[in-house]
């Protein structure tokens, strides 16, 4: 069976022009002509084109695709085995850059996509993609995550440098509480911890009281989220975790 021109084009998602510049540079001659002198083209001519194509998509240079399939010395065989490992290795390539794309994309979803100069206005010295992963792992399936990905999305450098000063205001009045020895059941210690769980519901996602709880236990069950209390006054994240739990219980009754 042979092919004509234009059908080899359809299969092989080139142009007529291209296969005419093949057949001139001697890199697949058609294996046969029609009556009317048309280029035919058999099955093993397409196996040819397969494996330039192949070369060419792995960037081969014309010259050398033709030193490669023309050598005597090569089977078949190794060619697809050749072609195989480049194609594995590039496939590797293009998988390390779409996660380093998606990391970026990440960030742009996150609201992180600031100058560096303004990410460091805003976040100082604490990078705000630390725990992006993580959060992404624990939560990325949830309404709430999906819905802070939506606001944040949104925010520019002077939306995040007023959520950065709500929270460090709140923040410094808390930590003066505890340091007063206000107990965490107490009116002012459960309207602060009102006040945060309307920052989150504000600023990030809908924070109902029973999903305020659980991130209460988590300040004091994830060292690293008590480290981050904690370090606003000594003790803080669990005198939080308590006031949150009051508060909690103050609005349910």
């Amino acid at each position: 069976m042979s092919h004509s021109v234009g059908q080899v084009a359809g299969f092989a998602g080139v142009t007529v022009r291209t296969l005419h510049h093949y057949d001139e540079i001697g890199l697949l001659v058609p294996g046969g002509r029609s009556h009317a002198g048309h280029r035919r083209y058999s099955d093993a001519d397409l196996d040819r084109l397969q494996q330039i194509l192949f070369y060419r998509e792995l960037g081969f240079p014309l010259d050398e695709v033709a030193a490669l399939l023309d050598d005597p010395d090569t089977d078949p065989r190794a060619h697809l085995r050749r072609q195989h490992e480049l194609l594995s290795d590039r496939i590797e390539k293009l998988r390390k850059m779409a996660a380093a794309v998606e990391h970026a994309m990440e960030a742009r979803t996150m609201g992180i996509g600031l100058t560096p100069e303004e990410k460091f206005e805003v976040f100082g010295d604490r990078d705000p993609e630390e725990h992006a992963e993580e959060a992404e792992r624990r939560w990325g399936g949830t309404e709430a995550y999906a819905e802070s990905r939506r606001r944040t999305a949104r925010y520019g450098k002077d939306d995040w440098q007023r959520m950065q000063a709500e929270v460090a205001s709140w923040g410094e009045r808390y930590a003066a509480l505890v340091a007063s020895g206000e107990r965490a059941t107490g009116e002012r210690a459960m309207d602060l911890a009102e006040e945060h769980r309307l920052q989150i519901d504000e600023w990030f996602y809908e924070c109902p009281y029973d999903m305020h709880r659980c991130l209460g236990e988590m300040y004091v069950a994830d060292e690293r989220f008590t480290a981050y209390y904690d370090a606003m006054g000594p003790g803080l994240a669990a005198h939080l975790r308590d006031a949150i739990t009051a508060n909690a219980a103050r609005h349910a009754g």
